[in-house]
């Protein structure tokens, strides 16, 4: 279980099968067995109503670069029917947060890889949604030596009671100290999940990743 307040960190090799589940949880891929609830609504039965509470930015986002940043978040903000008043703040805001607010008027076509995952991220705050999907390097999208998720960045989004599910880059110490659960997948399958600290007790998440993905229990 992803609970309010949760910042859940799902990791695993390439080809384990962590892309295949995100997208199955934000309701991209079809999926033959199990059932995913988000908020209590099952993800098969009422699509639309799962997405208006999640906001799921994949590890390259597409966006519409013949937009100004602008012109993309206020589209953004009109499919999520965001208050005009309530928009602006939360623009101004998320814009300064991730030091994309002087960029905001240029066409996103000129923006660098780093900076329209800054715009990926503004846009999916946009809404405040209870639950944001994270793939991969999207969370330390820093390439130009800024991160715009940093630690602190996350755990105020949380405090929120929003939850965050995400597959971190292989920076297992960093998962370590930022995520409070956790979980290891192996070939499709899930082989460890829960608190952080009760699972990793004296070891590292590194110890336990190399242990559990070579010699699997």
């Amino acid at each position: 279980f992803v609970e309010a307040g949760d910042i859940y960190g799902f990791i695993g090799h390439n080809g384990a099968g962590k892309s295949t589940t995100i997208k199955s949880v934000a309701g991209v891929l079809e999926f033959e067995e199990g059932t995913i609830t988000i908020d209590g609504i099952d993800i098969k039965e009422n699509p639309v109503a799962c997405k208006k509470c999640m906001a799921y930015i994949p590890d390259n986002p597409d966006l519409y670069e013949h937009l100004t940043g602008i012109q993309y978040l206020n589209f953004i903000g009109d499919i999520f029917e965001v208050e005009a008043s309530v928009r602006k703040e939360r623009i101004q805001r998320y814009g300064d947060q991730f030091a994309l607010t002087g960029a905001l008027g240029d066409p996103v076509a000129s923006y660098s890889h780093g900076m329209k995952q800054k715009l990926a991220i503004i846009s999916a705050l946009i809404h405040e949604p209870k639950l944001m999907i994270l793939d991969e390097s999207i969370c330390w999208a820093g390439s130009e030596g800024n991160a715009a998720f940093e630690k602190t960045s996350m755990h105020e989004m949380c405090s929120k009671r929003m939850r965050l599910f995400f597959s971190p880059p292989m920076l297992l110490d960093v998962a370590e100290k930022l995520c409070n659960k956790v979980a290891i997948i192996k070939d499709g399958k899930l082989v460890v999940s829960g608190e952080m600290e009760s699972i990793l007790k004296d070891a590292s998440l590194e110890h336990l990743f190399m242990e559990v993905t070579e010699h699997e229990k």
